[in-house]
């Protein structure tokens, strides 16, 4: 069998997409915090390469005493900004093996356990109306095959007049290629291709899936889940900001948009 992985486009369920990412997340834990566990700090919320945090941002709004759920959290770094802020916060992630990380964080810093579950963002393992505030950044939508399934568990388990904040890929990076340097410039692909990229071994058997959507798609997500769209942001990259992220660079981040971060809310 050849083991190295080969990256095409092709259709990948919901079932063969959560089994593929919920293993390669697991293998990629260690590495991943390795490689961006310095850029993501480990007690804050960035919402994407491009560095915006939240206290710069202010997308959440006031968390002080409320209920609030990451989901798609990875090691939980997010979580625990929004302990600091006063929330009272759980993190989940489909990966045990970030979920582990997250644990490992906690011990080596000697702070509190943060409370962690793992779970699918397809089903929510939590009532309706538990939480104030929904969010992750670069989590869970981008990695599901149904991620309108996802709002409308998010919408779900939010209360009313809650709120959720949810970072992913531009879709607009779609249509390019994912370099970093000016061959990365030149349109290769359909921005309305829906097509998944999937990275199988030599059975072909899924080991990594990511499902686009346009903008388009994601505002009618949003919407047929019941909430109400309070804003699109495409953050800039900032002046002085030299650091690449696979596909994210100074370059092309000064020319097309990396980051797409929408805010909703359910209606009281």
């Amino acid at each position: 069998m050849d083991a190295d992985p080969v990256a095409l486009r092709r259709d990948a369920g919901v079932a063969e997409t959560a089994r593929a990412n919920r293993t390669w997340w697991d293998a990629e834990a260690g590495d991943y915090y390795a490689e961006h566990g310095d850029f993501l700090g480990d007690d804050d919320l960035v919402w994407g390469p491009e560095g915006w945090s939240e206290e710069l941002l202010g997308l959440l709004g006031d968390i002080a005493g409320r209920d609030v759920l990451e989901i798609g959290g990875g090691a939980a770094q997010g979580a625990r900004w929004v302990r600091q802020a006063g929330g009272r916060v759980v993190s989940t992630d489909l990966s045990l093996g970030m979920l582990r990380r997250g644990r490992q964080i906690d011990l080596a810093h000697h702070w509190p356990a943060l409370p962690l579950a793992q779970c699918d963002g397809l089903a929510l393992p939590f009532g309706d109306a538990s939480f104030d505030v929904v969010f992750t950044a670069y989590g869970v939508l981008p990695f599901v095959a149904d991620s309108g399934q996802v709002l409308r568990e998010v919408c779900r388990v939010l209360r009313p007049g809650g709120r959720v904040v949810f970072s992913c890929t531009h879709p607009f990076r779609w249509a390019f290629p994912d370099e970093a340097g000016p061959d990365g410039l030149t349109v290769r692909f359909s921005y309305f291709d829906r097509t998944p990229y999937v990275e199988q071994d030599g059975t072909g058997a899924a080991t990594y899936a990511e499902h686009h959507r346009t903008i388009g798609d994601r505002v009618r997500d949003v919407v047929a889940a019941g909430l109400r769209l309070v804003d699109l942001i495409e953050p800039e990259w900032p002046e002085g900001h030299e650091q690449e992220w696979g596909g994210w660079s100074p370059l092309r981040g000064r020319l097309i948009p990396g980051t797409l971060i929408v805010v909703a809310d359910k209606p009281a």
